[in-house]
């Protein structure tokens, strides 16, 4: 999956432009992006696609959703997030003609990237609104301000500012000679594995980061720290960094308590793993796998990864 941004223009000069908004969520082409309990929307197709609703086809829900959020413009359109009310179990009823809800997660193997980038900026958005509902200094409560990309706390003799937050997480594939170093977690299913991954600590840069789980979780040194790439993951509000490296020193002593196993695959392993069916690998879509199969690929060989797997990793 290939995630495109730039569907969005997040238009963040609108932001503080109260009328401008006021007359977008009036707009009959503006266009909102439901989530109910942390799912979203999708049409109900073998193929799955997100489903933007109309203010008249929301009808009395867009007045009594909890948090609305100017996410821009998407194919000129205003565009809002919607958390609808998680108490009320019969929004998907009431909703059922566009649709139902899905986990996000869930439809990684599936979800085109376009998709994928809005679903994602919505339900980060939201996920931060629901956990800001008080000022983390005072307690006092916060009022959205700037299309819900600032909350101020309501107190005055506070007025502290809260802006949107994402927790950055390295995640990275440490290569020796031919071989790659995968764990698993014993919470998972029988037999899958992914690349170590952890999240950045304060006054760590991203390498460091890198270095210091690799150590962590598997007892060894590395060098040659390069980027790969990334992936926003609001599951719940993480930005996923990917990086490379190669084995320096060390031998392996799994010292994470979350790690049941620590070890490293050839090529061979991972190939005769999938056709056995002992092998598992992260979903299709996740920034994990992209990484284990572009060292799969990097040999010429033609090493196919099923698409399916019996659940996301990192």
């Amino acid at each position: 999956m290939e995630i495109n941004s730039k569907i969005v223009d997040r238009a963040a000069v609108r932001r503080r432009d109260a009328a401008w908004l006021k007359a977008r969520k009036e707009d009959p082409d503006t266009r909102f992006v439901p989530c109910w309990r942390s799912r979203s929307l999708f049409a109900a197709e073998d193929d799955p696609r997100s489903v933007l609703l109309s203010a008249a086809e929301l009808g009395s829900l867009l007045a009594a959703a909890p948090v609305l959020v100017f996410l821009g413009l998407v194919d000129g359109h205003s565009c809002f997030a919607l958390d609808l009310p998680a108490d009320d179990e019969g929004i998907p009823r009431r909703l059922s003609a566009f649709g139902g809800f899905k986990n996000l997660r869930r439809l990684l193997p599936v979800v085109n990237g376009q998709d994928y980038a809005l679903l994602a900026y919505a339900r980060g958005m939201i996920f931060w609104h629901q956990r800001h509902r008080y000022c983390g200094v005072c307690g006092a409560p916060t009022v959205s301000r700037e299309g819900g990309h600032l909350l101020v706390c309501s107190r005055p003799a506070c007025g502290t500012q809260h802006f949107p937050r994402t927790d950055p997480a390295v995640i990275m594939r440490i290569c020796r000679g031919e071989d790659c170093l995968m764990a698993r977690q014993s919470s998972w299913p029988e037999g899958m594995y992914s690349v170590l991954a952890g999240f950045v600590e304060p006054g760590e840069t991203l390498e460091d980061a890198v270095r210091r789980e690799v150590r962590e979780e598997a007892g060894i040194e590395i060098c040659s720290v390069e980027y790969f790439a990334s992936q926003p993951w609001p599951f719940p509000g993480s930005l996923m960094l990917g990086f490379t490296a190669e084995f320096a020193a060390g031998e392996i002593f799994c010292s994470d308590h979350e790690l049941e196993e620590v070890r490293w695959f050839s090529r061979e392993d991972i190939r005769r793993g999938l056709e056995a069916g002992s092998l598992s690998l992260p979903f299709k879509g996740t920034l994990s796998r992209r990484l284990i199969a572009d060292w799969l690929e990097a040999d010429g060989s033609g090493v196919l990864v099923p698409a399916s797997c019996r659940r996301p990793g990192y």
